[in-house]
């Protein structure tokens, strides 16, 4: 059955990104999944954690976000609601987790870089769509404390990209829009650095069980896709 988009089954949404979409941010940077926007941005302070005081090494850290009307109909902010969601809790973890997992923190020295990414506009895959301009905002903010004299070297060790796929129509698709992702019955995100390494698998059934050459099916799709997703990255990280 064809996609909704009429795109092939291993092919990507259009993806762009604008860099410095931020005046005063360290790093910043609009990334754009056909329609999931999500803009990401990187801040340093000259701090850590409590509990990495005087070690002698840095902090990544991340904040997610969904607009009140990236989606068809207005939510309410969290921070008006007085609590983080469960599902707010889970992605920003996975975005700090993600990064820290590709950057030297004793290269960074004593000091935390906060990634906030807010979604803009969602439709579908705004997790990994996080992931994958957070890095670019990271990359952006390391080159400018490198401008500055404030780091000797390059901390960020890795590339890093993620992107999503699923199994729609019993078919197996990379890049899934909401209207996909809404009746797959297998989704999965999947975070790669450009070594090949696995960050985060994250795959789960929605109605029958999939079988192990079905998933094997997935990470192949998705390692292609994150291919090239890194190719992209380094078109703009230098920019």
């Amino acid at each position: 059955m064809p996609r909704p988009d009429g795109r092939a089954n291993d092919e990507l949404r259009p993806v762009r990104l604008t860099v410095d979409y931020l005046r005063h941010a360290e790093g910043s940077v609009l990334i754009e999944f056909g329609d999931t926007r999500v803009l990401c941005v990187a801040s340093v302070e000259e701090r850590v954690p409590p509990f990495l005081e005087g070690r002698g090494q840095g902090w990544i850290t991340a904040e997610y976000a969904m607009l009140p009307r990236s989606g068809n109909t207005r939510s309410q902010r969290e921070s008006v609601a007085g609590k983080i969601g469960g599902r707010t809790h889970e992605i920003q973890r996975l975005i700090g987790r993600s990064l820290r997992g590709c950057v030297d923190l004793r290269a960074l020295g004593e000091r935390t870089i906060l990634l906030d990414c807010d979604v803009i506009q969602a439709d579908g895959g705004t997790r990994t769509a996080a992931i994958t301009g957070a890095w670019v905002a990271l990359k952006r903010a390391c080159r400018v404390l490198r401008g500055r004299g404030v780091l000797r070297a390059d901390p960020v060790r890795r590339g890093l990209a993620a992107i999503s796929a699923g199994i729609v129509d019993g078919e197996t698709r990379l890049d899934l829009s909401y209207a996909e992702d809404s009746r797959a019955e297998v989704d999965a995100n999947v975070v790669m650095t450009d070594r090949g390494e696995f960050v985060e698998v994250q795959s789960t059934a929605e109605g029958q069980p999939f079988t192990r050459a079905q998933l094997d099916e997935l990470l192949a799709l998705t390692g292609r896709g994150i291919d090239q997703l890194l190719a992209i990255q380094r078109e703009h990280v230098e920019k």
